[in-house]
Parts: C-alpha cells; structure tokens; sequence
C-alpha cells in the first residue's frame, strides 16, 4: 500500500514537471534536482569514494558505522574496528584518529555515536551492547545502563551482530535502535530504546516498537528538531546486492513497549508511523561503479547516517557506507537532500 502511493505521487510529480516544462523553460537549478531526484522526496547531489582503501597515521580509513557534525564542523566518522576518524567537513580529508576501548582495553564493535554538548562522545558497542562516554581523546567517562532483554543472550533476548547500530539525540536524551528483533518478538519489529538526561548521565526512559520491511534491519537513526526520526532499513541478497531504503518515522503516540514481554502482532501495540521517502535503488548512479552485483552501482553496505545542515526547507544529509575492509565493498560517502 505505502509503495503504491509513493508511485501515484511519483506519477504526479512527473506530470507537473511535464506541464512546466510545456509552460516555459526550467531553471538550471530545477533541472539538475530533476536529473539528480531519488524520489520526490530525497535527491543525490554528489558522492565520494577518495577514502576508499586508504590510511591514516598508520590506521585503515574504513569500516566507518556512524557520522557526527563536531562542535567545530568538522565530521567525526565511526569506525566499527573501534576507530574514531576527525575528517574536514568539505574535502573529507581525515585530520585525526583516536583509538577506542572497552574498560578492560579490549577492542568495541562501535557503531553508533552521539557528539554531546559538551564535547564528550557517546559510542555504541554491539557485543553487549554498551554505550559508553568518552573524553575527546578516548578516555572512557561512563557507561548507561542496557535494559535486561537488550542484552546479547544468554544475558538477555537480543542476537549476537543485531543490537545498538543507531545512536542519535532525542528529546533532549539520547534513542538507540536495535538493528534486529529480539527472541520472541515474532512480529518481527525491532526496539527503540530512550534515555533522558540528568546532567552529565543517562537514565533509562520509554522504548518504543519499529517494524522494518522484510528482510531489512536497521543500521541508523537520526532525529529531526520535532522529534522525528530519519531511519535507514538495509539489507543484502547475495548475488544481488543491497537494498537501501530511507524512511521518515514518528514516534508520537506510540507505545512504551519497555514493559511489553513479546512484539506478537497481535498485542495491541502502536508501532512508530513510518512514511518511505527514497528507496536509494531509484537514485541516479552519477557514474558510479560496484565491485560486486548491485542493483543499482551506487548502493553498497549503506550504514552510517548525519544530518549536516538545512537550507531552503531541505535537509542535507550525509550517508556513508561500511566497507568492511573488503576488497568487493567501497567506502563510499553520499550528499542527499530530504525533503520531510
């Protein structure tokens, strides 16, 4: 059903740009959105692949889970290998590199991350999961607390490789997303868990209910300054490709599920609204190449996600993709503009 609508508006959109274009002559500007256009929603103004395959200061440039704007303006860029890269904002070019740990100094699976006001990362590790704060150079200042069921089992409900990939600010705390549904929650949708501030720490506060499409997880959210949500759905078909999708959701009047045992389906639970505004298939390739079979030579491991600015109603927002230090993946960096 949403696909069906989101084609009958694509219909009309085309149509009114026919009728304009038989009015009188578009602008240079209104040509190249169209040329550029995803959906009438999202368009793609350039991407980037100088990263791919590089090093810094002796570290692989890679593997990068997260994005964050800096307090400078600079771009704070995750890596998943417990790397945290400061990259110029303009030309991508890294400038620093601070190694991350746990607090025995073992290596994070880190995949979400949060700049806070005050300077101080905060930093998702899958393997629990955990969010941790850091000082700026990677000393770790505290940990939040992870509801039971979040857990990785035995600990807890959760699948190991499916916990915290998204971390964004949220009514003035913080959201995670899990990446996949817990055991038991047969529905198949995934949880949103909240925290609000008390100073410089975090307690535990609603958690919400998410269903992605299926087949996808979701690797990234990132919130609006009404309390929106963008959120990323990925998958991967061998021999096919990715599948990238990019959905506007809103969590007003949706359910605490923090106390609700099993996502059935049947449990009277309000899941977060979500309105698909791209799936990236439908982008321009702008020249683009894979490495491996995609359906579209622009998409690959898409999992990092930052809203970098606003101009003209439009959201500009910057996407990456993890290559996972493989030789068949891309590191690659994607400029879209969200219309929401």
């Amino acid at each position: 059903m949403r696909l069906r609508t989101v084609l009958t508006t694509t219909t009309a959109a085309l149509a009114a740009a026919t009728c304009l274009t038989a009015a009188g002559p578009a602008t240079a500007e209104a040509t190249t959105e169209q040329r550029h256009a995803c959906s009438p929603a999202v368009s793609i103004d350039s991407f980037s692949d100088a990263l791919d395959k590089t090093t810094f200061d002796g570290t692989f440039v890679g593997n990068f889970s997260a994005l964050a704007v800096d307090r400078d303006g600079s771009l704070a860029a995750l890596s998943d290998r417990s790397s945290l890269f400061s990259l110029d904002a303009r030309t991508l070019a890294p400038r620093s590199v601070v190694p991350l740990a746990d607090e025995k100094g073992a290596a994070l699976d880190s995949e979400g991350l949060v700049i806070d006001r005050d300077g101080t990362r905060l930093v998702t590790s899958e393997t629990e999961p955990s969010i941790r704060r850091y000082s700026e150079d990677g000393r770790i200042l505290d940990r939040l607390p992870v509801p039971d069921a979040l857990r990785v089992a035995p600990a807890g409900r959760a699948a190991a490789n499916g916990t915290f990939e998204g971390l964004t600010r949220f009514r003035g705390g913080l959201l995670a997303s899990m990446e996949y549904a817990l055991s038991g929650d047969t529905s198949g949708a995934v949880r949103f868990q909240t925290w609000q501030r008390h100073g410089t720490s975090f307690a535990l506060a609603a958690q919400y209910a998410y269903q992605p499409d299926p087949g996808l997880g979701v690797p990234e959210v990132q919130s609006l300054p009404d309390g929106r949500l963008l959120v990323l759905e990925r998958g991967f078909t061998s021999g096919v490709g990715n599948t990238v999708r990019l959905y506007l959701a809103d969590p007003r009047h949706a359910t605490d599920t923090g106390k609700v045992a099993n996502l059935t389906g049947q449990d009277g639970v309000r899941l977060i609204r979500k309105t698909l505004l791209t799936d990236l298939v439908n982008c321009p390739s702008l020249g683009a190449t894979a490495k491996q079979p995609q359906p579209n030579p622009l998409l690959d491991n898409i999992e990092g996600m930052a809203v970098t600015g606003r101009a003209e109603g439009v959201w500009k927002v910057l996407l990456v993709s993890d290559d996972n230090q493989n030789a068949a993946q891309t590191t690659r960096f994607y400029h879209l503009r969200v219309r929401v």
